[in-house]
């Protein structure tokens, strides 16, 4: 049953003497009390969201506008977390994230703003942290050596030759080697000529190197004062305990100082266009984009801002709207641009459109039919049912309670800073009522929308057209660049400036060996622990789904005046009581197609109306209604899975007919429109080809485990750079014979029937005054009975480039199927440094050794691991973790410029930790991190949804709170005995995603290699 609820105290908001008030407003709508202060003596503004949650978030940030791409932004976000006055450790940062139940804890660089969140349920936690993070913003050490290790450094390699190395150039190495980045990069270059946005705040690689640690400390000392700071606070710890800590820590120390102000960028007096490259494998056809900017006005207007959100959902908030099906259906480009619609994360906002996966030549006929569009869409009235659509979109925005990525209370604080940031009022984002008010009076006038796009888009000669081509030529022009300037400080090197080089690297590593004195940090130790861990118990009603004994788990939630639908349908036998005889499990789990059907469902057309009018409909009831498979290993056997398909919706409580739409794409979806089908996987592929290089230490592990159990094979097969390739075979392959478009109709349609027929369960989260009203409702729904589909033809007309793709196909060694490993894999990708893993064969999640492998991952991170490969190797992270799903053991790291040095610290770890010293405090640090991790809560809609498909995956409570036990009673003997028994010279397989140019290098280490194809 649920917990009933208990009245809670209003809070506190009487403010520290050393603040003044500036405005108190109550946001009911979010359970907020919003309190804007300034520190009387310094200025610094500070915003604490009063809200009764119980996990407290802070943060604290600046204005940082660099006008260069040297990276000092960045860099000195990294250099400032390693030692400040107070805490004169090497690394406070990551030696707080072991010593901490936080939630969440990190830094962020953004194009204009620099600032340092974290999160905790632990009110000591928080004033620990929270002293930690003053010190480290407003007192940092800023050491030379420091500078050196994660900005940029020169180093002679074994022949006496120079070479660049730092975290932040790697970093940032990495970064820019994707596509993307590359694109937003170029697009700002030209859009804003004189302000900040013009450069990279995070650095360019080829800039870096230029940075001083003269130029670094010049830039703290100008931007890192609390007169040109924005602090914000969440939660329920009385603010004036919050203020106290900030002036007593921090504030008292200063002075009134420089307040930099944001710039309006210089306007443009004509249009523009540029062309740019971006690094790729080949110069191959269908590779360039085409992008049309708009620079627009300043964010600090609420009531313009909001207004253009308007535009922007008029023209692009679904596939109906007519820019975006303009777009979709390109003629001259397989998809939408990635950068698309309203961007005001910036002071000025901007406004993005364009196609990818074009040619260079069509730039101009690009542009012009934007215009056109445009010009045709605001020659007449926008119609009301469109603007109602929008604005309904805009309120379950506003409604909807995030968090189950990050903390709630930190998503709504770095929603609102960019804001605070430019001197705009956050209120104006977080309370929109009254703004959303005086829109609906603006768009009575049917001329004023129009007009909009018109003033802002038409006629706005501050627009920039930029092509962006690829060549395959450019990263090794990047590469010869680098060299040649390696090359030129060479010449200059004689013996004394050598000797200079080597006495400081013999001072880092001296530096990175230091054993700290961490007694100088705060800390939580196990005894701070929660005693029990935090789960949703709903109801089980007993009801008829479809002519079908099923029932309705039911959930009360706060949500807002929201609901949350999902229909489940299970794949494998279950514990729901559902009847699942003749169950085709294996043919649906195993099915080739399962993949593009999830993708495609809901994104067609129905029996009744085609795609564009069912998106339409969709945004119109609903936040659109999307299909996953939530699957998962079985607690006891690597060959067992349980498998549940969910199709789910959230909807506003006045809008019951979402109930209806879920159905609606259950029973009427259809599989014929050839085009949109085309438009949407040709998107697939795009956007799934340009997130390889953020993504690449999550593809080496995929691929790294990929024979280890059930699931881990179908991941990679279905969902792995196997896949990838396999769809762009399909595309190509369509693109000569037209015929395979029938044949993966057909299959489609027979999945979708043989799924869609199978018995259901419903859940619905909800306020509790709903539930009853709701729970009748999908009883409603689906009263009718509903024919069972025949499975006999389901593995038929299945296109053969999918068809041919087995997940029994990866190549494994060994005697039987416990031994069988699978080869060590390269995949070349179009990035510029490495991802690395390494693999182990470990029991599933129920075993004994479970608990002690999990503690092993973050005791190897952080006690070897982050010291070898982040600080001495120059990656930006490294670290391993036990994965239940594929029953391995991971090691991995992450924008990497090394490779075999790499692996073999992999292995080290494991002998550091069987023959070096260990301490209990550092089991005790990995212990926190895993429960820190256990206990991070989601939202509350997202919370009560984990939990029930945590005891539909066997994995509930009473499984929870014996897993929480075991994980507490680890001991160090504990980790070398699962260490000597899994990995201590046992087989494992190796994955690494490599540049295209270093073919040679991984396959004389032993590497079978693969490429991810060309577009």
């Amino acid at each position: 049953m649920t917990t009933p609820k208990t009245a809670i105290a209003p809070p506190d908001l009487t403010l520290h003497p050393e603040f003044e008030l500036i405005e108190h407003r109550p946001i009911e709508a979010l359970s907020l009390d919003v309190l804007i202060s300034r520190h009387k003596k310094t200025g610094a503004m500070h915003y604490h969201l009063a809200h009764p949650s119980d996990e407290n978030a802070f943060l604290v940030g600046f204005r940082t506008q660099p006008m260069d791409s040297k990276g000092e932004a960045h860099i000195l976000e990294h250099v400032a977390l390693c030692g400040s006055k107070k805490f004169p450790v090497r690394d406070p940062f990551f030696s707080m994230i072991k010593r901490s139940l936080n939630t969440f804890m990190n830094a962020m660089t953004a194009a204009d703003w620099t600032a340092y969140p974290f999160a905790t349920q632990n009110e000591n936690d928080y004033f620990n942290l929270l002293a930690v993070y003053l010190d480290a913003s407003f007192f940092p050490n800023i050491h030379p050596l420091d500078f050196a290790q994660e900005g940029i450094r020169v180093e002679l390699d074994d022949e006496d030759k120079p070479q660049f190395k730092g975290i932040v150039f790697n970093e940032m190495k990495g970064a820019m080697s994707g596509e993307i980045d590359q694109l937003y990069h170029s697009v700002a270059h030209h859009l804003f000529p004189t302000t900040t946005y013009h450069y990279n705040s995070g650095g360019d690689p080829a800039d870096i190197p230029d940075l001083t640690h003269d130029e670094l400390l010049e830039f703290h000392q100008s931007h890192y004062h609390p007169s040109n700071s924005v602090i914000m606070s969440f939660g329920n710890i009385p603010v004036a305990k919050t203020q106290a800590k900030l002036h007593d820590d921090a504030l008292a120390n200063f002075e009134q100082g420089q307040k930099h102000s944001s710039k309006a960028e210089q306007r443009l007096t004509a249009p523009i266009s540029a062309v740019e490259t971006y690094t790729a494998d080949t110069d191959g056809d269908k590779q360039t984009h085409h992008v049309v900017a708009w620079l627009l006005p300043s964010i600090t207007d609420p009531k313009q801002r909001l207004a253009l959100r308007l535009v922007e959902g008029v023209l692009v908030e679904h596939a109906g709207s007519p820019l975006r099906a303009y777009l979709d259906s390109h003629p001259l480009g397989t998809a939408p641009s990635p950068l698309l619609g309203l961007d005001d994360s910036h002071f000025e906002m901007v406004f993005y459109t364009g196609l990818r996966g074009s040619e260079p030549e069509h730039a101009e006929a690009v542009e012009n039919g934007i215009l056109e569009v445009l010009t045709e869409v605001a020659s007449k009235p926008i119609d009301d049912d469109t603007i109602e659509t929008i604005l309904h979109q805009i309120e379950i925005d506003q409604r909807h309670i995030g968090g189950d990525s990050m903390p709630y209370g930190l998503n709504l604080m770095l929603e609102g800073f960019s804001t605070a940031i430019h001197d705009g009022n956050p209120v104006d984002v977080w309370e929109v009522d009254t703004h959303l008010a005086w829109l609906r009076e603006q768009v009575k006038d049917a001329n004023w929308l129009p007009n909009l796009i018109k003033t802002y888009l038409i006629d706005n000669p501050h627009r920039v057209r930029v092509t962006l081509k690829p060549d395959s030529q450019k990263s090794a022009k990047l590469a010869a660049a680098e060299q040649e300037r390696l090359d030129a400080i060479a010449k200059n090197l004689d013996d004394d400036a050598k000797a200079k080089l080597r006495a400081q690297e013999q001072a880092l590593a001296e530096r990175q060996a230091m054993v700290d004195d961490l007694s100088v940090l705060p800390k939580v130790g196990l005894e701070d622990v929660p005693a029990d861990i935090s789960f949703i118990e709903g109801r089980k009603k007993a009801v008829q789904l479809s002519g079908r004994d099923s029932s309705i788990f039911e959930y009360d939630a706060g949500t807002n005046g929201l609901y949350y639908y999902q229909v489940v349908i299970p794949l494998t036998d279950t514990v729901t009581g559902i009847d699942t005889a003749a169950l085709p499990a294996d043919d649906i789990i195993n099915h080739p197609l399962l993949p593009i059907y999830l993708s495609l469902l809901s994104e067609l057309g129905t029996d009744s109306m085609g795609a564009l009018e069912f998106q339409a409909k969709q945004a119109a009831q609903s936040s659109g209604v999307t299909a996953r498979i939530s699957q998962r290993t079985s607690i006891d056997s690597r060959d067992d899975i349980s498998s549940y398909f969910v199709v789910a919706t959230r909807a506003l409580n006045r809008k019951p007919e979402a109930i209806d739409l879920v159905k609606e794409v259950m029973e009427h979806s259809i599989f014929t429109e050839q085009s949109r089908i085309k438009e949407i996987l040709q998107q697939r592929a795009a956007s799934w080809q340009s997130r390889l290089a953020g993504a690449g230490h999550a593809y080496a592990m995929q691929t790294a485990s990929r024979a280890m159990s059930r699931q881990s094979r179908l991941e990679y097969a279905r969902g792995g750079l196997p896949a990838l390739n396999t769809l762009k075979d399909f595309l190509a392959h369509a693109n000569e014979d037209s015929s395979v478009w029938d044949e993966l109709a057909q299959g489609l349609m027979a999945l979708h029937k043989s799924i869609t027929s199978l018995a259901k369960f419903a859940i619905i989260v909800c306020e509790p005054d709903e539930t009853v009203r709701l729970s009748d409702l999908i009883v409603k729904s689906w009263q009718d009975d509903k024919k069972v589909a025949d499975f006999d033809d389901l593995n038929h007309q299945i296109p053969s480039d999918f068809a041919k793709v087995s997940i029994d196909d990866i190549n494994t060694q060994g005697d039987d199927n416990d031994n069988a490993m699978a080869t060590d894999l390269a995949w070349l990708v179009a990035t510029n440094v490495y991802h690395n893993a390494s693999a182990y064969k470990v029991p599933p999640a129920d075993h004994p050794d479970t608990a002690a492998l999990m503690v092993l991952a973050p005791y190897l991170r952080n006690g070897y691991l982050h010291s070898a490969i982040r600080e001495k190797g120059g990656a930006y992270g490294g670290g391993a973790g036990y994965d239940a799903n594929a029953c391995a053991f991971k090691f991995f790291s992450y924008r990497d410029p090394n490779f075999e040095a790499t692996f073999d610290h992999f292995e080290q770890s494991i002998d550091w930790l069987l023959t070096a010293p260990q301490s209990d405090e550092q089991l005790e640090e990995a212990i926190l991190g895993i429960i820190s991790g256990m206990d991070k809560p989601g939202s509350p809609a997202g919370e009560a949804i984990k939990s029930c498909f945590a005891d539909l995956h066997q994995r509930g409570v009473d499984w929870q709170r014996k897993m929480r036990a075991a994980i507490l009673a680890v001991t160090i003997d504990d980790l070398k005995r699962v260490a000597t028994t899994y990995l201590k010279d046992k087989p494992k397989t190796r994955a690494v995603l490599a540049p295209y140019d270093k073919e040679d290098t991984v396959k004389n280490a032993g590497f079978d290699v693969c490429k991810v194809k060309s577009a």
